[in-house]
């Protein structure tokens, strides 16, 4: 059984593929599960750090406060929350996992049973989080650098353009800027 998603907490979430299938094999793909990602999950809950890749996905994000979720409609009673909140998590899967079968020609369930969700009560693993999220491409081979991997939170951070990240609020869990990029040019030796 999954932890509730309750609001004012972090959670790391994350999913695969089933099997040895893919998630992503087009730009085209990565851009659409953000955009439903945007319209679905930002706003019920704030996103600090993500990274996909071809055959999995990991989140750092914070469910919003009852106060907000309260603004809307589907929000009304509070012991639901938690259960519309990982509704929402499952529509975007699912209407992921509809527009992708559409486009290859596939039947069956694409992602693995459930999204895993970790929650995150400390600051130390909330850093921790966001360096092991980052370095994953690295980590599974896709890219040598944190620059090269463009579906990833990494560049988000560091840049100007506007984004779905809290970018100063994840920052401000490193100190500033500079730390931040030190902690990411020196990431801790066990990264899991």
């Amino acid at each position: 059984m999954n932890i509730p998603l309750n609001p004012d907490s972090f959670y790391h979430l994350y999913n695969r593929a089933n099997g040895n299938e893919q998630l992503f094999i087009s730009d085209e793909n990565y851009h659409y599960f953000l955009k439903r990602y945007k319209q679905l999950i930002c706003s019920v809950a704030d996103t600090y750090a993500y990274c996909l890749m071809p055959n999995h996905f990991h989140f750092l994000v914070k469910i919003k406060s009852r106060k907000t979720l309260r603004e809307l409609s589907e929000f009304q009673n509070d012991k639901d929350i938690p259960q519309l909140i990982s509704k929402r998590f499952s529509n975007l899967f699912s209407s992921y996992a509809q527009s992708y079968n559409k486009q290859q020609g596939r039947m069956g369930s694409l992602f693995m049973r459930g999204f895993k969700r970790k929650q995150v009560k400390t600051e130390a693993y909330f850093r921790k989080l966001v360096l092991y999220i980052h370095f994953n491409p690295i980590v599974h081979g896709y890219c040598s650098s944190l620059n090269e991997w463009k579906f990833c939170s990494y560049k988000a951070i560091l840049s100007k353009q506007k984004t779905i990240i809290k970018r100063k609020e994840t920052i401000a869990y490193f100190d500033d800027l500079e730390n931040f990029k030190f902690c990411h040019l020196n990431p801790p030796k066990k990264m899991d």
